[in-house]
């Protein structure tokens, strides 16, 4: 029976060593590829029965791990591994923490990252070597309770919540989804339930807490209606 893998990275040559890489070691594997949060939704929409994702950790529109924590809550079934130049044992573990169950640095090797997904098709989990698969002992329980309310959000809700994130109006919001500006609005409401948040300032602050960079946080207009 054939694997369904979903590669999901911006860089076209990356996704084609990446396929590359994984075709040599994986015969039976068919790909579907994304290059961004928007098409990724729309790919695991017309493939619902993907075997993996091969998720950059650093793909715009991603926010850090906030597309990782919502992945593992609307589709926990799905197994996910994160790709990534930054590889330093405690992005590793945070990455791990929220629910990858493989890391794969970018600068492996073709063998390495085939074997890797073998593995992971297997059910096994997969990380750099001398980096262990334990939680990070800095990882905060609110921290993985947020990750865990950004997991309830609808793959809609987080597409406004990515744009919010980025600093949009709800005006832009709405032209850019292709949606009323009332839609947006109503998605902001369940959005900050969801997050625990109080408005929108205090929920793009909450999420800075997932960002790789916290300085990468952006400030919201003051003109937010």
């Amino acid at each position: 029976m054939n694997h369904e893998v979903l590669i999901v990275d911006d860089h076209p040559l990356y996704r084609a060593a990446l396929k590359g890489a994984v075709a040599t070691a994986c015969t039976d594997c068919e790909f579907v590829e994304a290059d961004s949060v928007a098409s990724l939704f729309d790919a695991l929409e017309e493939h619902p029965h993907t075997d993996l994702l091969l998720l950059d950790l650093n793909l715009p529109g991603a926010y850090g791990f906030c597309a990782l924590a919502h992945l593992r809550g609307s589709h926990p079934e799905l197994p996910v591994v994160v790709i990534s130049a930054t590889d330093d044992p405690h992005t590793v573990r945070q990455a791990l923490a929220f629910g990858a169950l493989g890391f794969i640095s970018k600068s492996a090797d073709a063998g390495t990252i085939g074997s890797n997904v073998l593995a992971v098709l297997d059910g096994e989990c997969v990380s750099p070597a001398g980096v262990g698969a334990n939680a990070d002992s800095q990882m905060d329980i609110a921290t993985l309770d947020l990750a865990q309310r950004i997991a309830q959000l609808t793959a809609q809700q987080f597409r406004v919540f990515g744009m919010l994130c980025l600093g949009r109006l709800n005006k832009h919001i709405a032209y850019e989804l292709q949606i009323t500006e009332a839609t947006v609005k109503a998605h902001m409401t369940a959005i900050l339930r969801k997050l625990g948040a109080a408005n929108r300032t205090q929920a793009v602050l909450l999420a800075g807490r997932l960002l790789l960079d916290p300085h990468q946080i952006r400030p919201l207009p003051e003109d937010i209606d």
